[in-house]
């Protein structure tokens, strides 16, 4: 089978993880690089420049004011996909207006979105399809980055986070909104209370959202961008999870661990041992990016084509809507 053809856009500080990950992906090859800085040393200044390199696969990782233009610039070029970072576009209207001319244009688009893909939630997921935890009744995440107070806030990453207008969802819980619809499926309703704790930034930075299912279930994501938790790297995991059912329970710790305690018991298993992964939060943009590779290729099916991940910008505007009208609102989606 050939070899796909990648070109990167985008030279900012999460493409590192990109760039990197392509490097060690069977089936795929990155031939082309370009950002509009000519000090990130990209192999080309432009989106045009870029195109030159007859591309299969075009990976965006700019900011989202870029995405819609961008692949509507490279819809006529005859690509296999297109990858996009989220967060994908600038509003889910205008992320459904491009994901409708991508299918009309016959190119797949995908979403950059790897958490899923991160191996605590992989093993969670073949635990909870295997039944292992009977019925599932309540899932927590709590989110402690640690890197979130003081004046000085985000500046030595990702300093754009200190004015970005929506930050705790938009940018970081939608990872978890997307986790909560892979692990437990979509949810019947959602509320949120939400809270700007650092004058020094402008969206909110703490707060907690709850999904409700119809079975009794509830998956609560509570995060606080100014503390931290007990770990040695808060951006392995990001936090801890449990993920409780009716004869067992799952437990994510802070080294990566997940591990299982019936109901009853003390003892427990261990699902996914501790390890020091390479890459960004347990190489989890690698796997996302070969799967992408093995799906193109027809080994299995794509998990966040943007049609799908539509849902998900949808329950992020649910969320911020729950905040502003302190209530329960429902997921029309499922009703």
């Amino acid at each position: 089978m050939s070899v796909l053809r990648v070109g990167l856009l985008g030279l900012g500080y999460f493409a590192q993880f990109h760039r990197e990950a392509w490097g060690r992906i069977d089936g795929a090859t990155l031939v082309a690089t370009a950002d509009a800085d000519p000090a990130k040393g990209g192999d080309h200044h432009d989106l045009d420049g870029l195109l030159t390199a007859d591309l299969d696969i075009l990976d965006i990782a700019t900011p989202p004011a870029t995405h819609a233009r961008t692949i509507r610039a490279a819809l006529p070029r005859a690509l296999r996909a297109i990858i996009c970072q989220k967060p994908f576009c600038t509003s889910p209207e205008e992320a459904a207006a491009v994901t409708a001319e991508a299918r009309a244009a016959g190119v797949t688009l995908i979403v950059h979105e790897n958490f899923r893909f991160q191996p605590w939630f992989r093993a969670m997921k073949t635990a909870l399809d295997a039944g292992r935890i009977g019925t599932p009744l309540n899932m927590t995440f709590r989110l402690r980055t640690g890197d979130g107070q003081g004046p000085e806030a985000y500046l030595a990453r990702q300093p754009y986070f200190q004015t970005m207008p929506r930050f705790l969802i938009h940018e970081t819980g939608v990872h978890y909104i997307d986790t909560f619809l892979y692990l437990l499926g979509a949810p019947d309703g959602v509320y949120a209370d939400l809270r700007r704790l650092n004058p020094a930034i402008r969206g909110e930075d703490a707060g907690i959202f709850v999904f409700d299912y119809a079975n009794g279930c509830r998956a609560m994501f509570d995060g606080n961008r100014l503390l931290d938790f007990d770990t040695d790297q808060t951006r392995r995991t990001f936090g801890e999870a449990l993920l409780e059912g009716t004869d067992a329970t799952l437990t994510l710790s802070g080294d990566g661990a997940v591990r299982l305690r019936r109901r009853g018991e003390q003892d427990t298993e261990t699902l996914l041992d501790a390890r020091d992964w390479p890459g960004f939060a347990g190489d989890s943009v690698h796997a996302f990016q070969a799967h992408v590779v093995a799906a193109l290729q027809g080994n299995g099916r794509l998990e966040t084509e943007a049609g799908e991940y539509l849902k998900v910008l949808t329950l992020s505007e649910l969320i911020y809507a729950s905040d502003g009208a302190g209530a329960r609102l429902p997921n029309s989606a499922v009703q």
